[in-house]
């Protein structure tokens, strides 16, 4: 049971995220919409750090590639756990 809630957790972070990177490029950088603001303020606490990790890349942000390939290998590791 704790497992799965974790997986699940690990989902809606990911979908999250998803939605951060479609939101930057639909709504803008600087959108002051409430759901933009709420997706933004729940995603920056896991982008943040990875952000001060990477090197710079212009105006490319790589933070939600690697979030999103950390939150996939610690799914699979929770999965391989449940069985």
């Amino acid at each position: 049971m704790g497992w799965s809630v974790l997986y699940m957790f690990l989902q809606l972070i990911e979908l999250l995220i998803i939605a951060r990177v479609i939101l930057s490029w639909v709504a803008g950088p600087h959108s002051r919409h409430p759901a933009v603001q709420l997706v933004r303020s729940s995603t920056d606490v896991i982008l943040e750090p990875i952000r001060s990790l990477l090197p710079r890349t212009g105006m490319f942000d790589l933070s939600p590639m690697v979030a999103i390939l950390v939150i996939s290998l610690l799914q699979a590791m929770i999965s391989g756990m449940r069985y």
